[in-house]
Formats: C-alpha cells, structure tokens, sequence
C-alpha cells in the first residue's frame, strides 16, 4: 500500500473520520492540567498493553488512544474487536500518589461516572452503570451494554500506577454489533457521534473526578464519588446473581455499594452478602 493510498482508507468511511490528534493535544494538554501527553495510532494490540509497558518511564496522565484495536481486553481476559474508528479505544495512566492503596479500587467507579457524566453533558444521552465496569444505554426500550472499562496494576511499586482502558461504542449499527445485547451512542439517539469533542468531554470529567478524588485522598464521601456512583448505577435496587470466583454464585437484591466500593447484596436468607469481584447479572422478576 503506497502512502497516499494509506491516507485515502483513513477517510474510507467518511461517517467515521480519523481523530484529530493535533488539536486533541492543544485543547487537553495544559500547564498544571493533569493530561500529560496524548497520542493517537491508527491500530494497535491492546492500549492497556501498550501503556502498562512503559509506566514505569512515562508521568502520570499519558493518554493513548487507538483508531482501531486488534487484541483489546476486557475483565477475565475477554477479547472483543469493533471495526476501526466506530468508538472510542484509550488509555490513561494515573499515580495516585498519597492515596491509599486499598482506596485504588474506587479507581474503574469513577472512571464510570466520569464517562456517564461526560456523555451526557455533550452527547445528551443517558449512559447507566452496571457495577462493576459496564456503560449501559437504552436502545428503544431494551437496556444495552455500550462499553466497558479495565483498570489494571502497572510497573514497579515506585514508579508505576494504574492503567485505566476505556471502550465505548459510539457509532457502531446494529448489524455490526457482536451480540444482541450490545449498543451504541448512535443507537441511543445520541446529538453528537463526532468523537473528537467526546474524547474531549470524558477526558475533561474524568480529569475533575480524578483531582476531586485523590485531593481528598481517595475518601469516596469527602469526593462525593460514593453517592454519585450510587445515584447512577443501575444495579442498585435490582435483583442480581453474582457469579463469584471458584464457581460460586449468589444471588439478592443489589442495595448499596459500600465504602470500599463492594456491591452489597441481600440475599434471600436474610444476609448482606459484600461483592467485590464476580460477573452480575441483572435478573428479570421471573427469574
């Protein structure tokens, strides 16, 4: 493939236009602002991959975004793929340095409820939680996954941090979908696919999220984080199976997430069972 013949199948879609990396950069990147670089490559294995393997030698606020991933990751090892430029696929790393190791677990909610309140701050459309990691949007009247998010340990105990993947299906159609339960923005009905000023937007949020957070050393009630997490997550209040590592599953009434970030369950024996890793599942009465 000659060059000019590269640069033509970038805009092969012209629904889906290349991010605009020069001025993502000139609009994010600032003086005392917590974004530190930002680079955006046409394809790539695994963003998470790719940043996890330099934390060490990069500051905190690297930002990587991919056009299109090959190997992308999400909880358990699962592999998904979407075709390039139909969402958005970054990266970011963050150092909370100061805050408490055993409060990083608070680090995939707020990822969630920045990108929730990004969204819809520019794309008009209401993005859910699904604890733990899930962005969940309404698609006529059925409730679909529209994205994900992996937050994964990085690099050395002095030099490293936590590297925080983001996957969101912006302009995906439904013959494109990998499975009926998925979704998009567009599908949504979502007033802005254009993903530049999205990025833009979450990258913003999740910036103030951030900062609120570990300026108040990662407390989840001094941040607000705990309440807002709770207040747009759509587990709560609903009946779940959670299936635990070991194969254990149990199942209850999902009603509240704890200090800790654990998503407690009342169970049917009368016990508030804490949750802080499995699958969930959102049960339908019948079941």
């Amino acid at each position: 493939m000659t060059p000019s013949d590269a640069e033509d199948n970038r805009w092969s879609d012209l629904d889906r236009p290349p991010l605009n990396a020069a001025s993502l950069r000139r609009t994010l990147l600032r003086d005392g602002g917590l974004w530190s670089s930002l680079d955006v490559v046409p394809v790539t294995g695994s963003t998470n991959s790719d940043l996890a393997a330099r934390a060490d030698e990069l500051p905190e606020g690297a930002v990587l975004v991919a056009e299109e991933q090959s190997a992308a990751r999400g909880r358990l090892d699962r592999r998904w793929s979407a075709p390039a430029r139909s969402g958005l696929f970054f990266s970011v790393l963050l150092k909370p340095a100061g805050v408490p190791v055993e409060r990083w677990g608070w680090l995939p909610l707020l990822t969630g409820v920045a990108v929730a309140t990004g969204l819809s701050r520019v794309a008009g459309v209401d993005t859910a939680l699904k604890w733990p990691n899930d962005l969940l949007v309404t698609v006529g009247d059925q409730e679909r996954k529209a994205g994900g998010i992996l937050a994964e340990r990085a690099g050395s105990a002095s030099g490293g941090g936590i590297v925080i993947g983001i996957g969101l299906n912006v302009t995906l159609r439904e013959d494109e979908l990998p499975v009926p339960t998925a979704g998009s923005l567009a599908l949504a009905g979502a007033k802005v696919t254009d993903r530049d000023p999205l990025l833009r937007a979450v990258l913003r949020s999740l910036e103030h999220w951030y900062v609120t957070w570990r300026d108040a050393d990662g407390d989840p009630t001094a941040s607000r984080l705990q309440e807002t997490y709770a207040a747009g997550c759509a587990t709560l209040g609903r009946q779940v199976r959670a299936e635990l590592p070991g194969n254990r599953a149990v199942a209850g009434e999902a009603v509240a997430v704890d200090a800790d970030g654990r998503l407690i369950l009342a169970t049917k024996e009368g016990v508030q069972e804490p949750v802080g890793a499995g699958d969930i599942i959102h049960l339908r009465p019948a079941e």
